[in-house]
């Protein structure tokens, strides 16, 4: 076996040396042209944004973009404020890179199942979420109705009753089960006007959640012409919608400043595995401030709860507590899911 020092350049058993590599360095760059945009939806890995003018929030260019290797696992949704760098321009054959994504001032949750911890985020930086509900065909459901306020109550959002098809049948049984917790509400009619809607909507973000065939995608289309979003009928018989939006896309409303709507996919199920019950209370200051003398870990639905002394006191209506008990049983009822292609 030949020594090293008989080689040379010429001998193939040479192996050549590797060219040494950078050292590595935990700073990122600082991205300072980076241009700020929202995240209109998602489909898979790839991100639609609308540009946005930093001094006056106006819609600018859509462009499409990836997400940057040093953002590592975290998760960028519909609604997120994020920063781009690369080719962030209206060409279809462009793609930008997103760098940055800004703090979230809120985000709605859910999870797959109320025994499945990990939850998911469906819509960043929402103000107010929007249950639109059918009071005919399909028929109302308060189950998902209940779940959906405990989201938006865990959530930080403000909720909003959107009842539509009010040319067959009246808001005022689905009303009454909702008196006691005050959630503001508009009552719409097929192809009817919409201004008391608007004026909900005016200055913020909306989520628009409901099992399908309710009229999500039909109100998304009067309230943004040009959304072109898909609406489909209700079966006659089984009275479920057929699934029209495969994915959520939020979408500026024209002549109405800071003003979105975020249409999501048909629901058949909201799990809330991820909700803490000790956070629902939150939602009920006048009932809040009676759980001062309540046992540790209270449910607030046993004997020994003080909010039954705090309600008998007169300090706040029966009503809405058992409106909480009944949101709380909600949490921690199993659900009922409807099978898959119903």
């Amino acid at each position: 076996m030949p020594r090293r020092s008989d080689l040379d350049e010429d001998d193939v058993r040479v192996r050549p040396g590797r060219a040494k590599s950078r050292a590595r360095t935990k700073d990122r760059p600082a991205h300072g042209s980076a241009v700020e945009a929202v995240v209109l939806t998602v489909d898979r890995g790839r991100f639609t944004c609308l540009v946005l003018d930093p001094e006056s929030d106006a819609h600018g260019l859509e462009v499409v973009a990836v997400k940057a290797r040093e953002l590592g696992r975290r998760g960028i949704v519909v609604g997120d404020r994020v920063a781009l760098v690369g080719h962030v321009s209206s060409d279809p054959d462009a793609l930008a890179r997103v760098v940055r994504v800004e703090p979230r001032r809120s985000a709605l949750r859910r999870s797959a199942d109320d025994t499945d911890p990990v939850e998911r985020v469906l819509v960043a930086n929402a103000d107010q979420l929007a249950i639109v509900t059918a009071l005919a065909d399909p028929a109302p459901r308060v189950g998902l109705i209940d779940r959906c306020l405990v989201a938006a109550y865990d959530a930080g959002l403000r909720p909003l009753l959107v009842l539509t098809k009010a040319d067959l049948a009246g808001p005022e049984a689905l009303l009454s089960t909702y008196a006691a917790l005050d959630v503001a509400h508009v009552v719409v009619t097929k192809g009817g006007d919409l201004t008391a809607l608007r004026e909900r909507l005016l200055g913020r973000v909306t989520v628009l959640v409901g099992h399908s065939g309710v009229g999500k995608s039909t109100l998304v289309n009067a309230l943004v012409p040009g959304a072109d979003r898909s609406t489909g009928r209700v079966n006659a018989v089984t009275g479920r919608g057929r699934h029209t939006s495969s994915s959520a896309l939020a979408l500026p409303v024209p002549g109405m400043a800071d003003t979105w709507v975020v249409d999501t996919p048909g629901v058949r199920s909201f799990g809330l595995a991820h909700v803490d019950p000790s956070r629902v209370i939150h939602a009920f200051p006048d009932l809040q401030a009676g759980t001062d003398g309540c046992p540790r870990a209270c449910s607030h639905d046993e004997p020994d709860c003080a909010l039954d002394a705090w309600v008998a006191a007169g300090w706040a209506a029966p009503e809405r507590l058992a409106s909480l008990r009944r949101l709380l049983r909600t949490r921690e009822e199993p659900r009922l899911e409807e099978p898959e292609g119903s």
